[in-house]
């Protein structure tokens, strides 16, 4: 149990340095521009783009993409909702710059769901892996940012949607 205290201690720590930076406007827009990437209709209008097109590879990105968010999704339900970890502006009675869809913190969906669809399209598109990665370090970083998740939140889903992504390449390219 120290343990899960002293990383608390740090990730607070670590979100409360980010919290009071001089560039927080500045961060603060940018943030909600890169996190509105990581929302769900992106990945549907891509989605619904791979299936029109009808190409094999296509195809089979389309399908790692739903076999990947079918295991990610119900995993990251799971355990947001067994470790109901709360919230920054509930733990730390602070105010966050948005609204938050739900109501605990740990893991973040946005940064799980934007790496895993990052290493999906890297995978097929290799030339665009780092950009796609560093989006998704982004996206990650966004939500820090913007008040609604302490650092390991987005670290532990930044894990889960990289393996999420990889046992669906496995499962489908194998």
């Amino acid at each position: 149990m120290k343990l899960m205290q002293t990383i608390h201690s740090y990730d607070v720590s670590l979100f409360t340095w980010v919290m009071r930076r001089k560039t927080q406007k500045f961060q603060v827009f940018c943030a909600k521009g890169i996190s509105k990437t990581g929302d769900g209709y992106c990945y549907l209008v891509l989605g619904l783009a791979l299936l029109w097109s009808q190409g094999v590879d296509e195809l089979r990105l389309l399908s790692c993409m739903a076999l990947g968010l079918l295991m990610e999704r119900p995993l990251y339900f799971i355990l947001k909702n067994a470790c109901k970890r709360d919230r920054p502006p509930v733990a730390l009675n602070i105010n966050s710059f948005i609204v938050p869809s739900d109501r605990f913190s740990f893991p973040s969906g946005h940064t799980s769901a934007a790496f895993l669809m990052a290493i999906l399209l890297g995978w097929f598109l290799p030339a665009w892996l780092p950009l796609l990665l560093a989006w998704a370090v982004l996206v990650g970083m966004s939500r820090v940012i913007l008040g609604v998740h302490f650092p390991t939140d987005t670290a532990v889903g930044a894990l889960m949607g990289a393996c999420t992504a990889l046992l669906s390449l496995g499962l489908v390219v194998a």
